[in-house]
């Protein structure tokens, strides 16, 4: 096994100078904005237009078609707002979510009815599930038509329900600024989530006054910001008398703007610290009491650490599937402490012996000198022991790989490369399956904001179209899109967005000519019958498609490495061009897995550093 390229830094200090991250300015809600009340003589359509340049919109992402073509015409006079034509409404809604995980701020994208609508589904189920900051704006059939089963006609609010933070269906042209700015508002406060807006092609076509609201009445919204100080002093004490304590750190730490707050409190305690998926980049990877991200593609050291801690304090994480594994033998020993903005968390999967509601960044602050005056009391605890094992954890099971015998790239090899080469100011999209399990194991990720992924909904398709809205939230960094060949075959016509639009992302297709993690589960699960998993792009002489010839019929570069003496070289070639999209088709093996593993239902006691090999530990430590 060829050990990973960035082992684990031997226990040090801690320094003292923190990765600094500003948490992104909130959008701008209406009663924090008092202003002399200015009203326009306008139509609905226009009143759309004012209200998102009123919310702070920079950025549209969409494509009009029928009931939403009225807002097309005067946002084409509009010289605040962007808009960006993407070429499947998909695309839009993804590219939505990689400008609002990139920045922080709303992304929004729009539609209109019937199947324009219908294909945001998928983005706004997966902003929905990995807390994204959205508003999705659709045109509706006009008022009287609804309900006739009227050409193009869905009943957008009705589908979305389910996966939606909130939505509104739209009528009476004069409710248009308020609902807007309401949407703005609650898809960005406490935990953030799409917000749908349906509007109807009547109200657009209608006359009305346009006036931005002063302030917004929402009886029953009031998200809880300000943790509940009992509870903070006893989560203190319990972090500071716990003998094998870990921090799980979640994505909602990113989502609240707390990483300096985190590392602080990380430097202070002494804990050990995992970053799941959707929190990779919270804590620098340099940290030396960070172990890496738990769970089924965890590391040995992290997965172990969570089974036999004594303590758990989770930070706004979920407690998903994918990091306990068999939730009923999950940290078996650990008090737990649940501290997330939304209370609905708490508790749903896993009991909180301390459950703690609040915005990560004010829990965190609030936490800090509560854990000193412990200390002062107790003392700090002698936690020489706990390393001496995780240490020895990291040692013996450190992420690495076999390199192929089949003469194809090692995609594990490829993807440090690119992150290495890139620099820690990169930001990397992924999208779903081995290439992104790799990306997040074999990058190293030292601030917040560089790692974009589908997490909770795992979504093939995501990386392109996540990529370019980064970049144009965030154009002075070099953007990568790290896509499967099964992903990127999904949403690439966002090429030609990317070209046309002067979007210059890059994209590493990591070709091993099959669904990868599909087959992976075909080799281990099902006696290696692969069915319907060759996608025939890569391996043998047939290329469908050929990746370097697309990318050259959508305008961006291509460029091939099938070598490993190549691969610096092409990653190097690739950064230098930064007025096109570039896309890397890297040959690799199809044969390579993603190691370690938790079987999906088993505890996560079972977990295997490699095909047949499983660490060996006494599960009743």
């Amino acid at each position: 096994m060829v050990q990973g390229p960035h082992p684990a830094p031997p226990r040090r200090p801690a320094a003292t100078a923190a990765t600094e991250h500003v948490r992104p300015a909130a959008e701008p809600a209406a009663s924090s904005r008092p202003r002399p009340v200015v009203t326009e003589q306008v139509t609905g359509a226009k009143s759309i237009v004012r209200s998102l340049e009123e919310a702070g919109a920079e950025v549209v992402f969409g494509i009009p078609g029928g009931a939403i073509l009225p807002t097309y015409d005067p946002l084409m006079d509009s010289t605040r707002l962007r808009h960006i034509l993407v070429r499947h409404e998909q695309g839009g809604g993804h590219a939505a979510t990689g400008y609002a995980q990139a920045t922080g701020r709303v992304g929004v994208c729009m539609a209109t009815s019937g199947p324009g609508a219908t294909n945001l589904v998928t983005p706004i189920a997966d902003a929905n599930m990995d807390s994204i900051p959205l508003v999705a704006i659709t045109g509706q059939v006009a008022a009287p038509l609804i309900g006739t089963d009227a050409f193009q006609e869905a009943d957008i609010v009705g589908i979305t329900l389910p996966i939606t933070k909130h939505n509104y269906l739209v009528t009476d042209p004069a409710d248009i600024p308020r609902t807007i700015a309401e949407a703005f508002h609650i898809a960005s406060t406490g935990r953030p989530g799409p917000v749908l807006v349906d509007i109807a092609k009547s109200a657009m076509q209608t006359d009305t006054t346009f006036s931005w609201p002063q302030q917004l009445d929402l009886p029953g919204y009031h998200p809880v910001t300000k943790p509940h100080a009992k509870q903070i002093r006893e989560a203190a004490r319990l972090l500071a008398t716990a003998r094998r304590p870990v921090l799980m750190i979640g994505g909602g730490v990113i989502r609240s703007g707390a990483a300096a707050e985190l590392r602080r409190l990380v430097d202070a305690s002494g804990a050990a610290a995992v970053t799941t998926l959707m929190a990779r980049g919270a804590l620098p990877d340099s940290h030396p009491q960070n172990l890496g991200m738990p769970g089924m593609h965890g590391t040995v050291a992290a997965v172990a650490a969570l089974q036999k801690a004594d303590l758990v304090v989770a930070l706004g994480a979920r407690f998903d599937d994918r990091v306990t594994g068999k939730l009923s033998s999950f940290a078996p020993n650990a008090a737990i402490v649940h501290a997330d903005i939304d209370p609905a968390e708490i508790g749903k999967n896993r009991a909180a012996d301390v459950p703690i509601v609040g915005d990560l960044r004010e829990v965190i602050t609030d936490l800090l000198p509560e854990l000193a005056k412990e200390h002062a009391h107790h003392g700090k605890p002698d936690l020489a022991a706990w390393w001496h094992q995780i240490d020895s954890w990291r040692e013996t099971f450190p992420l690495g790989f076999d390199e192929p015998t089949d003469g194809h790239l090692a995609p594990q090899h490829v993807i440090s490369r690119i992150g290495e080469i890139s620099g820690p100011e990169a930001i990397f999209a992924a999208g779903v399956g081995q290439h992104q399990m790799w990306a997040a194991q074999f990058i190293r990720y030292e601030r917040p904001n560089s790692w974009l992924n589908s997490g909770g909904l795992g979504t093939m398709g995501f990386s392109v179209p996540a990529a370019m809205g980064a970049k144009v939230g965030d154009p002075s960094r070099t953007v990568w899109a790290i896509d499967g060949d099964g992903c990127f075959q999904m949403t690439n016509q966002e090429l030609a967005t990317c070209t046309i639009n002067e979007i210059p992302i890059k994209v590493a297709v990591i070709n091993n000519s099959s669904l990868g993690m599909v087959r992976q589960w075909q080799t281990l699960f099902y006696e290696s019958r692969y069915s319907n998993t060759d996608l025939n792009t890569g391996h043998g002489t047939v290329r469908v498609p050929d990746f370097v010839k697309l990318a050259d019929a959508y305008g961006a570069v291509g460029l091939r490495c099938e070598t490993r003496a190549d691969v610096d070289a092409t990653i190097k070639r690739a950064l230098e061009i930064d007025d096109q999209p570039v896309v890397v088709d890297f040959t690799v093996s199809r044969d390579s897995m993603v190691w370690p593993m938790v079987a999906a239902g088993v505890p996560n006691d079972d977990i295997q550093y490699a095909r047949g090999i499983s660490p060996a530990w006494d599960r009743e430590d």
